[in-house]
Order: C-alpha cells, then structure tokens, then sequence
C-alpha cells in the first residue's frame, strides 16, 4: 500500500469495528482530494461519511460536539495551512474540555486529520509544517507518520486514544511511500520514537517527510567522512519521547534536528533546549538545527527553502569539526 491506501484502510477498520464512529470534512464523501476516504461511504452510508461546508471553524467544533456527545469523530481538514481559522475550537476548547469540567466531560475521541508539508509546487498555502503551534498547547497529542505501515499504526491509536489527536500526513508521501502493509487491525504506540538507524557518533532527530532525507545523511556521512550516525523519527510532537532522543545523545554527544518548518519556534527549538539542558556534559558540539527559513514558504524558491540532504551533510560536517 501507499500511504494513502493505507490511511483508507486504517479509516475503513475504525468505521467497521466502531459503529459510532463517523467521518467529515470538505469533499471527504467523493474520496477527497488526496483520496484517503475514497469507498468509505458507498460502504458505511452517507450518515457516517459525510460533506461539510467549507468552514474549517466549524469542522473542527462539530467534532468536538460529536466527540462529547459519545460519537468517535474523525475531522478531515483539506489541507493543514487551511486549520488556523480552527485554531481556537482546537487550543481553547478541545484541548481544554476535560479540564474545565472538572472530568465530566470530554472529546477525547477527537481525531483531526491533516495533510501537510512541502509537495514540490504547494506555494505559500499549501505547503505550512504547523506541528509547532500546537506543540505549546496541553492537552492535545500531535502524531506526524513516516510512510505507510506507521500510519496505518498510529491512526488507528490516534482513532482510539482517549484524548484530542492531531494526525499531520506529509502529502508527498501518499503516492510516493510505499510499503508491505499488514491488512489485518494494528496499533502503534504514540509518544514513542524509533531508532530507525544506530551509530555512535551524531543523532539525527526527524519526523515525517525528513526522515528519509536524513536516511540519506546517514549514508553520505558514512560514505564520506566514515562517520557513524544515529537516525531517531521522533514520531509524535506532543507529548515528545525526550528520554529516547537523551539516551541516544548521551551515547554520541552530537545532535541535529532537521524540519521543514520555520527555524524560529520550531519545535525543534524544544528539543534543542531539552537535550541541552538533560545531557549539557555529554555534548561534544552545540546543538545544529536545519529547518525551513523565517519566511512565508516560497513556490518559485522552494529546492533552496528545503531542509535538503546537502544542507543536512553540511551541519554534519560542522558537527563532527567543531
């Protein structure tokens, strides 16, 4: 399956097990524009699978409303630049719903899906990495899948999981990802990162699309320089597994974060300022960040806004230098 195929199927085995579990958001009855919801309602009916108007505002407050009612609500928003006007019903009253009623209340079977990331031609809105503005926010879990088999892993946990979830799928990766998924039900576990390679000399932190570019770090810099590197996909932004990525840096005593996002507040400004202050006495060179730049993201100037594998390579260089 690809990642697409896979996000389907995960979403057809939660309609089929959970008979109160329903799907909306903008064209998500015809398949959306990505396909990701394609025959789900020709096979569970249109009371399950179903259009709303375009008012991302509104999607997001119909799940909250669904969710609390006792319904397992799974939003589509179209595109992820396209959730701030959400913001709110997310920050302000999905997040917070359990606390202010003292537990009485909550939407914890809230998923809100999102595709997200660079593509190759998105321009300024349909390109947005926003992982980092929900990061601040208690309260929710924010998940940003790899490829195919985590997808179908983490969504299906996310679906299940008994708080507010932000599911972020990196939109170049729903053709272009593919793996030998299992067909039958799954789960993965969430807040828990992988160690997709092991090394002894640099960790290199990564979720989604730049996972696989770092992938190509760790070639280079093997190839290359004959240097050893550790690749960790930090699999969910909040709440972040920092004792994997610590116990990693505590062995190597260099790390770089790599994401499309902007550098300032990024999250891996969280990292940075987590690691530092956890293994201060292991560290062998100040902490690199590779990321998108401080501008809104550009379509004519995307390949030089890209945390590309040569600008990764270089701040391995710089590290192993220092």
């Amino acid at each position: 399956m690809n990642l697409f195929q896979a996000i389907n199927n995960s979403l057809d085995i939660a309609l089929t097990q959970d008979p109160t579990a329903v799907i909306f958001g903008e064209d998500v009855a015809f398949g959306g524009v990505f396909r990701c919801t394609v025959g789900l309602q020709e096979k569970h009916g249109k009371s399950r699978v179903f259009n709303t108007p375009l008012c991302e505002q509104g999607i997001a407050g119909f799940g909250i409303g669904a969710a609390t009612a006792g319904a397992t609500a799974i939003a589509e928003i179209q595109f992820a630049d396209y959730i701030l006007p959400a913001f709110d019903q997310i920050c302000n009253e999905a997040a917070k719903y359990r606390y202010r009623s003292g537990g009485i209340y909550d939407c914890g079977s809230l998923t809100i899906r999102a595709p997200c990331s660079a593509v190759g031609h998105g321009a300024v809105y349909h390109s947005q990495s926003p992982e980092a503005f929900f990061a601040h926010c208690p309260g929710l879990k924010v998940v940003v899948p790899r490829g195919p088999i985590k997808a179908k892993g983490l969504l299906l946990s996310c679906i299940r999981d008994k708080n507010p979830c932000l599911f972020f799928e990196p939109k170049i990766l729903y053709r272009s990802a593919v793996e030998q998924v299992p067909v039958k039900e799954y789960t993965m576990p969430l807040s828990k990162a992988d160690i997709l390679v092991e090394g002894d000399d640099i960790t290199l932190v990564g979720w989604g699309t730049q996972v696989h570019v770092l992938r190509e770090v760790c070639q280079l810099a093997k190839d290359q320089l004959n240097v050893s590197c550790e690749l960790i996909d930090l699999v969910t932004i909040l709440p972040w597994d920092k004792e994997t990525i610590a116990q990693s840096v505590k062995k190597t005593g260099r790390l770089l974060i790599a994401h499309e996002a902007p550098l300032t507040s990024g999250f891996g400004a969280e990292i940075a300022a987590s690691i530092q202050h956890e293994c201060f006495l292991n560290l062998e060179a100040p902490i690199e960040r590779v990321t998108g730049f401080d501008t809104p993201f550009p379509h004519m100037f995307e390949p030089f806004y890209m945390p590309d594998k040569w600008r990764c390579f270089e701040a391995v260089k710089k590290l192993v230098n220092y």
